[in-house]
């Protein structure tokens, strides 16, 4: 893969707009994980060792495009990285499509690019407007890397340099490597609420692992193949498909699941085998047999590929069957790469960040790139890399 690195340029001086990925969880102005926010750091931290004028753009949640909201600001992930970086100079911009003055060193910290006309449908006007902000664009955002806009896409096409920074170059060594030249065996755990948003992954991992393991809604609809499970939520429409892969490659499917009777925190949890499900019953984790059978499997394990909770891990009764796969994982010596936003929120929740291999920040684009797909950002650096040569 040929494109231009920052490591391998000489930024001091230089302004320099990374586009990094902030979009973190924040309730009432309070951010709940900052996994990402610490992911983005080192290539900060670099820059202002580096003596560059440094500006941070991201977006935040999906506010209505063109209009400020409050609760999509990026003011709280402004104060966060004020403390964190608090030996220099960080400022926050609302108002920046024009110009921003900086010294070597300092920081500004861009409001929510969504708010931004022309963001979501790369605008060329608006991504011009990002590129004469900067000398050097720095594409540092893995989880956005998969969305062709103005921040992500349309800037790097227009900047008189666009490179990539050190965390995106990280995460794609690191994907790179789980495709190509796994340890087996390999165990692929696929989580989530619906199997067409993962159905391409799925085929793709059902090739490359050995064992794969389903949970949630992705579950329930290889369950549905086979069995009457209630009101569970699955996908009718795909338990053809489903049926194809479990019929072909070594699919994973829960022998027995806990079960409510109401989607809440206060739901009695109760565990079935498949059969035994009622028509006014809901399945919303693993059973006891299933997770054992989980565990016996990722222990043996030398490559583990995680994205996405088995069940309703916000409840606390029906966290039991996420909780032991996050909790063997953990303690596995086997090479482990998580991805995915819920994913981290479990990750965060059980404190288990220092004990998994590596931990992706991306989100759909970690499923698109493990599915093989062209990731638009990518693309865009590799072209930008071209161009540069020839001229």
């Amino acid at each position: 893969m040929n494109i231009i690195k920052m490591n391998d340029l000489d930024i001091t001086g230089k302004t320099i707009l990374i586009r990094s990925d902030l979009n973190v969880p924040i309730k009432n102005g309070v951010i709940q994980s900052d996994a990402r926010l610490l992911a983005a750091l080192p290539t900060i931290e670099l820059a202002v060792k580096k003596n560059a004028k440094i500006i941070l753009m991201s977006h935040l949640g999906r506010p209505t495009e063109g209009y400020y909201e409050k609760k999509y600001s990026l003011f709280p992930i402004f104060e966060y990285f004020k403390k964190k970086l608090h030996y220099t100079k960080v400022y926050f911009c609302s108002n920046y499509l024009h110009n921003i003055k900086l010294k070597k060193q300092e920081i500004a910290i861009l409001e929510n690019v969504r708010f931004n006309k022309g963001e979501l449908n790369n605008d060329d006007i608006l991504s011009k407007k990002y590129s004469d902000l900067c000398d050097i664009f720095v594409m540092d955002a893995f989880g956005s890397s998969h969305r062709m806009q103005s921040s992500t896409y349309g800037v790097a096409k227009f900047s008189n340099i666009a490179c990539a920074g050190p965390l995106l170059i990280k995460e794609i060594n690191c994907l790179t490597k789980l495709l190509e030249k796994p340890k087996r065996p390999m165990v692929a755990i696929v989580g989530g609420s619906k199997v067409s948003t993962k159905f391409n992954l799925l085929k793709k991992i059902s090739k490359l692992a050995d064992t794969v393991i389903v949970g949630g809604g992705i579950a329930n609809t290889f369950l549905a193949i086979d069995y009457n499970i209630g009101k569970s939520l699955y996908e009718k429409d795909f338990i053809l498909e489903a049926k194809k892969i479990r019929d072909k490659y070594n699919i994973i499917i829960p022998i027995d699941s806990r079960v409510g009777k109401n989607f809440s925190e206060t739901a009695i949890s109760i565990i079935k085998s498949p059969y035994d499900i009622q028509q006014n019953e809901e399945i919303m984790d693993f059973g006891d047999k299933t997770i054992q059978k989980v565990i016996d499997i990722l222990k043996e394990s030398k490559t583990i590929l995680w994205n996405g909770p088995v069940g309703v891990f916000e409840f606390p009764n029906f966290r039991k069957g996420t909780e032991a796969i996050a909790k063997t994982i953990a303690k596995s010596n086997a090479f482990s790469i998580a991805g995915g936003g819920d994913t981290l929120s479990v990750i965060d929740m059980f404190n288990i960040k220092n004990d998994i291999s590596y931990i992706s920040t991306g989100g759909g684009s970690f499923l698109e790139f493990i599915e093989g797909k062209k990731l638009p950002s990518i693309h865009i650096l590799e072209e930008r890399f071209k161009t540069r040569k020839m001229n």
